[in-house]
Formats: structure tokens, sequence, C-alpha cells
């Protein structure tokens, strides 16, 4: 008989639904359940892509044995995730106070109200890896509940103090360049010169970073700074944690070369690793990065799209129960789908061996450039190119055929208004109408089906059921989202709604007494603390996203408000920028368009439509992350032509006009965009 889990949405929880174990979902149900019983609650966080989450469910929560003393002295609860960030991080965050480190599968121990006892991340069921077996931590956790309970509730209390503490943040600083030429050092003492990225193993992309030192670059001249990028996207993209086949990113990887990933695919890194990709692309102009812009931006517009325009969440690392193996080739696969000469090419350039470099199979990288196995071959390179994209089509067909990942169909706000925002951008700066049709109709999927009344969000939606209320990143990306999509197709609904939902977003979740926002909303269940946060995690923190968007909302509209309130975010993060500067990537970004010079562009249209398109598009081609841009049509709603910065603007003898501005101080209009990007880059 399945357990109460068979009537969730999320696919992680109903993945669990058939165990033997007596699941709840979070909710009063199962704090009640537990306050009857004077039992404490086993809580189990994890997420469907999640490698480890799988091996504990076939090891331990499949086992009838440790089904049974879970069931009789615990009431265990299940929680995905993604679903549920605010409990996700609270009790990571308790864990790693505990025991100095954390991950999923997350296992934690609770009082009936929620406080946390003990904890830890995967257990085996079986003395080994240096660990304790579940059934053993269980057991001793149940007669300690008897025996020493006081000590229990002591040390709860403790870290209860403790997370309160951590969200209290008293940490302001000067703002001031220094802040940037600070992290630009940190981060280059972390940096590894010979394969890109920070640190050792393992190794994430770090995209927040990576932007952060494109702006250093640009405002420092600091050409070492942008080394640093462009080192760590060419081996991320010729490494086994960029799917060569079919494209897009897997979501780390595990050794320092990027070579053997954690195989999950993460809609959030598919979103934001191609947007810095896309910048780098404006600066160096390398056709290798808008090739992965483009070939990630496909991946996603393939395989993570719901028919009527929203984003999938993830895709799972197993497949037939092994890691990677859908993405895994030995060299007789790769003969029995291609010819000869080609199969030849492809052993070459992606180093194809018959012993493996993956538990007897190959990930498929490129350990040399291009040009080097090009002469190897003797092609030339446009030959090798092409033979490569004939047969990446091939295989791709080929892999097409084999037992797929299950793939997480829920849709999560924040994770879409980040897809949704680098569509827009890809579409105006590509000039690709694909992107900016895509970015339009998801961003419709999310107001059709996860706006509530008065313009307030849920968080997710699965199966035409959305619940939820949505939290601070879920908000501020969707306002980023809209503002991205303003600029793609300057339909001035989307300006609007950003207006709207950015009022929102200050009412239910800005603390006055300290500036700070919260993660959860007024409207939010209370848990033992109410969660805050400045620092990145694998996406911008909410805080760092909220103070983006008020501020350029700010400028754009001209309105102190939202303006101040981004500043006051930022002077609260001061001293944490200063002491942590490499976890505080995007808070850091946004300190960059704060301090200036930020740009304010003013396009009147012409009457000739082809040249003010081209006058428009030229706004968006070279790199200046530092700019709002608003559109003047003859159409253009009177309160939004009432605001400043579009007053006694008029497009010059009927031409289509830039108006290129500073604190609304205005260069001299022009109608030519070559003029018009060099006054964005002068």
């Amino acid at each position: 008989m399945p357990n109460r889990l068979i009537h969730e949405t999320s696919p992680y929880l109903r993945q669990h639904a058939h165990n033997p174990v007596d699941w709840y979902p979070w909710g009063e149900e199962a704090f009640r359940k537990a306050q009857e019983e004077d039992k404490p609650i086993f809580l189990s966080i994890g997420y469907a892509a999640c490698h480890w989450c799988h091996v504990m469910e076939r090891e331990s929560f499949e086992d009838p044995e440790i089904a049974a003393i879970l069931n009789r002295y615990f009431v265990p609860v299940k929680v995905d995730r993604e679903e549920r960030p605010d409990v996700d991080h609270i009790y990571m965050t308790a864990v790693q106070v505990m025991t100095g480190q954390g991950g999923w599968p997350l296992s934690v121990f609770l009082t009936p109200d929620g406080v946390p006892f003990y904890g830890g991340t995967y257990f085996p069921p079986t003395d080994r890896y240096g660990l304790p077996s579940f059934r053993r931590v269980l057991l001793s956790i149940a007669q300690a509940w008897q025996s020493q309970r006081e000590r229990l509730l002591a040390g709860g209390k403790e870290v209860v103090e403790r997370l309160a503490q951590l969200t209290a943040f008293q940490t302001e600083g000067d703002l001031t360049p220094a802040l940037l030429e600070n992290a630009f050092h940190a981060l280059a003492r972390e940096f590894d010169d010979y394969n890109g990225g920070f640190g050792t193993a393992p190794k994430f992309p770090q995209p927040m970073n990576l932007d952060l030192l494109l702006r250093i670059w640009r405002r420092f001249a600091l050409d070492r700074a942008l080394i640093m990028v462009e080192r760590t996207l060419d081996h991320m993209a010729r490494g086994g944690i960029y799917d060569q086949i079919g494209g897009g990113f897997h979501r780390y990887s595990v050794d320092a070369m990027w070579l053997v990933p954690h195989f999950e695919k993460m809609l959030y890194d598919n979103a934001l690793i191609p947007r810095v990709y896309l910048h780098a692309w404006q600066i160096t102009h390398n056709p290798d990065y808008r090739r992965i812009v483009e070939e990630t931006l496909a991946y996603v517009l393939r395989e993570m799209q719901h028919p009527e325009g929203g984003f999938y969440s993830t895709q799972d690392a197993d497949s037939e129960g092994e890691e990677g193996r859908f993405y895994l080739w030995t060299p007789d696969e790769i003969d029995a789908v291609l010819p000869q000469d080609l199969a030849h090419v492809v052993k070459t350039y992606y180093n194809v061996q018959p012993g493996g470099n993956f538990e007897g199979r190959n990930i498929l990288h490129v350990p040399q450039p291009p040009d080097v196995v090009a002469a190897q071959l003797g092609l030339t390179l446009d030959e090798l190119t092409h033979a490569l994209q004939e047969a990446r089509h091939q295989l791709y067909t080929a892999r097409a055929q084999r037992v797929w990942p299950e793939r997480d169909e829920k849709i999560i706000a924040a994770w879409n208004g980040m897809m949704i925002a680098t569509l827009a951008e890809a579409g105006r700066v590509l000039q690709n109408s694909v992107y900016v049709e895509a970015a339009r109709r998801g961003m419709t999927f999310l107001l059709q089906h996860l706006r509530r009344d008065e313009n307030r969000l849920w968080h997710t939606w699965k199966d035409g059921i959305a619940k939820i209320p949505a939290y601070l990143d879920d908000y501020a990306h969707c306002v980023d989202a809209l503002l991205r999509l303003y600029e793609a197709t300057f339909d001035e609904q989307w300006l609007n709604n950003a207006w709207e939902l950015a009022e929102v977003l200050v009412d239910l979740f800005r603390d006055p007494d300290t500036g700070l926002f919260y993660d959860t909303g007024r409207d939010h269940e209370q848990l033992i603390v109410r969660p805050r946060d400045l620092f990145d995690n694998a996406y911008p923190s909410g805080n760092a996203i909220a103070a983006d968007v008020l501020w350029r909302l700010g400028v754009l509209l001209d309105e102190p408000r939202f303006r101040t309130h981004a500043e006051d975010i930022l002077r609260r993060a001061g001293g944490a920028m200063q002491r942590m500067p490499t976890g505080l990537g995007h808070m850091l970004s946004v300190l960059d368009m704060y301090l200036g010079p930020m740009y304010e562009v003013v396009l009147v249209a012409g009457k000739e439509p082809q040249a003010t398109e081209s006058l428009f598009q030229a706004a968006f081609q070279p790199y200046q992350p530092n700019k709002v841009v608003v559109t003047l049509f003859p159409d253009t709603s009177p309160s939004l032509k009432e605001r400043p910065l579009l007053q006694h603007k008029s497009p010059l003898n009927g031409h289509a006009t830039a108006y290129v501005c500073q604190g609304y101080a205005c260069q001299a209009p022009t109608t030519d965009p070559d003029e018009l990007i060099r006054q964005l880059t002068g």
C-alpha cells in the first residue's frame, strides 16, 4: 500500500510513496502526531535528481527492518528541498552548525515542535565510509530520546539560538570600489590557473563570480580578470561537465579538471551559465562562446519546456540504476552508430578509449584544442567542425533510444524567472526571435498559472496544481525576467507587471528594522526562525536579486523609494562583502551597478521600422551591464511618458533617436547606431 506521499505532486516525494516507511509530507498532521505520541521527527530532505538520495532510498528506506524502526520510534517526514527551500535552508544550516558539513540527502532529527537536535547527511545501511550505520543511528537516537532528553533539548536550544544569530547580519560597511578590488584578489587567490574555476575538487561553475569578474575587468581594465573567466569557460566547454552531444551543463565536477560530473542537469545552471558565456561573447566575440549559448538554450527548449511554455526543474543523474549511464559511450557503441571515418574523428576528438574514463565507459570531453586535433587528423578546422556537427546529430539520435533519466516536471517560479531572463537577453543580443518568443511564452505561463490574487505568486506548479506561497527569490527573479522581457520586446505590459510585482516584493519581504529582506513573506508558514540570507549558493541570494531589480526599476522609473531599498540591502551587506566576497558575487555585481556610472538609455521610435530596430539593437551589442533601457513609441502610455527620463524626448527629424543619460543628464541625441555604441562604451 502506498503511504501519504502518493497524494503529493512533487516527483521526489512520489518516488518514496511506495517505501515501507510511513512517510508524512511536511505539515501540521506530522507535527501533531509527534506531539500526541511523544516521538521525535525524522526529517529527510532531498530532490529528484540527487544520486545519493536514490542510494539511501534503495539501501535504507526500502529496507523493511529499517522502515520498521523508523515507524516505531519516529514520525518520518519527507521534504523536497526544491518545494520548500525555507525548510531546507533552516535545517541544512542547523546540520552545518552541528557537524561542520552538509549535503543531500539531509537527515535531521527534530523535537515535536521542530527544533533540530541531531543531524547528518547520507547514512549507509551498515558501518562503512567511517560513518555509523543508519540502523545504529536510529536506535541510538530513540534510546537517547527516552533516557537523555534534557541533553538533547538543551543542544537543540543552542542550535536555534545560533540560527537566530546567523540571520541578524550586523555587517554594515562602506560601499566603495575597494570592495570590488578586494573581491578580485580573493577570487584570484582561489583561482585554478591550469584548469580554470576556483578551488580544487569538487568544482562548481560559480556563474555569479564569473559575471562579477567581467564587471571588474570592465571597471578596472584588469586583463587578469578576463583571462580567469576565459580560461574557466574554455575548460568547462571542453569538459565532461558539458554535455558534448546534447548541450547543457551538469551540476558540478567531482574532480578539478571538469571531467567527471555529477550528471544531474538543473534548470538554474542552464539559465545562469550560458548568461556568462553570452556576456563573454559580447566582449571577445569568441564563436565558441556563442555556440555554447546556442547549444545550451537549444537543449532547454528541446528537453525542458512544458508544452504551454513553462520550464521543468531537473533531469536525474541516474538511468537504468547507474549514475550517468545515459551520457556514457564505449568505442563499440560509437562504431555501431557512425561510419568508420566519422567514428575515428569522434573517438580522436573526444578521447574515447577502450577502458573508458568512468566505470569502464567514456565521458566525452575535449582534452586538446580543436585546431590541434584537426592537424592530427589531416583536416581543416572547418572540415573538423562540419564532421563533428554531423556526428553529434547521429549520436544524439542514437542516444535518444536509450532509457532516459527521469525528469522532475514541477515548475518553480524563481528558476523559470532565471531561464526567461536568459532567453530574453540572449534573444535581444543575438537577434534570435525564437528565444524571445520562448521567453514570452514562459512568462505568460507563469502569470497565468502561478499568479494568484493581489499579484501574489505561488512557488511551484505541477499537473494543474499551484501551491506554496512564493519566496523572495521567486518574486525577485520574476521581476528580473519581466525587465529583460521588456527590453527584448519593448512591450509595456511587461514593465507594468515588473512594477506591480516589485511593490508586492517590498510589502511581503522587507524588514523595516534592518532594510534587509526575509526569504519568506508575511503570508508564509512560521518556522523556528524566519530565514534570511545574503550569500549566493547555486544561484544568487534573494537579497542580491532584490537589490538588483529594485535599483534598476528605481533608476528606470525615477522611483527613489526603490533605490533606497536597494541601497539599504547593499549597506547591510557591506561587512560581509568585505570579509567573504567569494560568497557574495551577485551582491558585488549590484554594488558595481550602484557605484556607477549607470547609463539610462531612451530609445525613441522613428518613422522607419527597420532603422528604428537597427538603432534599438545597437543598445544591446556592447557589453554594458550597468544600463537600463526604455522606449518611447507614439502609443506609449501617458503614465510612462510622464516619467522624468522620458520627458522632452522626441525623434530627430522623424528618425529613430537614442538619448544616453547618466543621472538623467543626457549626451547629445543620436540617430547613428555606431555613435550610440560609442556613447555606451566611451
